[in-house]
């Protein structure tokens, strides 16, 4: 029996959000417009370079690291692209700040929750490591052991996660945010809220997709409109769509995880739990048993490596959302100091004179 098609998940914006940040008429100096091109130039190399060349390599740990890796870039460019507008804290919009500070704010709430699916996922071997040992084991109830940990370690996968359940609204008040304030004789502030909404835009893309990964759950993908106007988004919908076209393939007859390191944990356990049931009794089972073993064994080995990885990743990708909000907090404090500081000796320079 073929499952119906999850309904595909598209946002969109209440608007052009181009239209508001760069109105008809307006232009940009030459400074502007290069710093802006050389961003989305760059953006736009790094999602080509993102598109898997197959279906395998679709939602595959690999894959996941380096969608990582580029959320790293992007907001370290997003970085770079602040300090060459020379536009200071004091001169941001009350609006970009708040927008900006909910948004780091869901951010790393989504990482917490992946970062505990990692965890989950890599308590689940820990069941794999004790049946593997089990089962190197010369004791006569080996099995009774083995049995034991394969149980424990179905119940474990067949757990939810709360977190992970919770970031599709997460994901779905971010979207609700990728209508930008109208920006008003400020080239700059163009700039930097054009620049802001593709990292938003792809930061949203690629977070979907680990959720849908995570959670085997194909309705987690979204499919966001770009504008054409924007340089980078013929290379981000040509990524959107092989990945959400192929995930949405890959079992389209059941319900079941997308990744694929888990799948083939799943097929190990599924070879190596029916011997242990039912015991060994003669060469031939001895021998299935233990190339079904050594096959459990190398993929639980690649998930465990490739969990590490992209732990790693997802842990720095917190980091530069954290740091980016504190110096942002540091920013307006010093200003809030300054002011103050300020108002202070003109009272002072007030009281003299009087």
């Amino acid at each position: 029996m073929s499952r119906p098609q999850d309904p595909h998940r598209t946002f969109l914006p209440f608007g052009n959000p181009f239209r508001m940040i760069l109105p008809k008429g307006s232009s940009l100096s030459p400074k502007m417009l290069d710093l802006l091109n050389t961003f989305e130039e760059n953006l736009a190399g790094r999602l080509r370079e993102l598109k898997p060349a197959g279906k395998e390599d679709v939602l595959c740990l690999t894959w996941m690291r380096s969608a990582m890796e580029l959320l790293c870039g992007i907001h370290a460019d997003i970085k770079v692209l602040i300090t060459a507008l020379e536009l200071p804290v004091c001169d941001w919009d009350d609006k970009w700040i708040d927008v900006y500070l909910d948004n780091s704010v869901k951010l790393l709430d989504i990482c917490i929750a992946f970062s505990s699916e990692i965890s989950r996922l890599k308590q689940g071997n820990l069941f794999l490591r004790c049946l593997l040992h089990d089962l190197d084991s010369a004791s006569s109830n080996k099995f009774i052991q083995a049995r034991s940990s394969l149980d424990g370690w179905r119940q474990h996968m067949g757990s939810k996660n709360p977190r992970l359940d919770n970031i599709l609204s997460v994901m779905d008040s971010l979207a609700q945010t990728l209508d930008l304030p109208k920006i008003k004789n400020s080239s700059k502030g163009k700039v930097l809220m054009r620049a802001m909404y593709g990292v938003k835009v792809v930061t949203l893309f690629i977070s979907s997709a680990f959720a849908a990964a995570f959670s085997g759950s194909a309705k987690k993908l979204m499919d966001l409109p770009v504008p054409e106007t924007c340089s980078w988004g013929q290379a981000f919908s040509d990524l959107q769509t092989c990945v959400n076209s192929k995930v949405r393939n890959i079992h389209p007859d059941k319900i079941s995880v997308f990744l694929k390191e888990v799948e083939a944990v799943e097929s190990g356990v599924g070879k190596v739990y029916p011997i242990v049931q039912n015991g060994v009794e003669n060469p031939v089972e001895a021998d299935v048993l233990q190339k079904s073993k050594s096959d459990l064994e190398k993929a639980a080995g690649e998930l465990s490596q490739g969990l590490d990885l992209v732990a790693k990743e997802v842990d720095s990708f917190f980091q530069v959302v954290l740091t980016g909000r504190d110096a942002l907090l540091s920013n307006l404090r010093l200003v809030g100091n300054v002011s103050d500081q300020l108002q202070t000796n003109l009272n002072l320079q007030g009281q003299s004179v009087r």
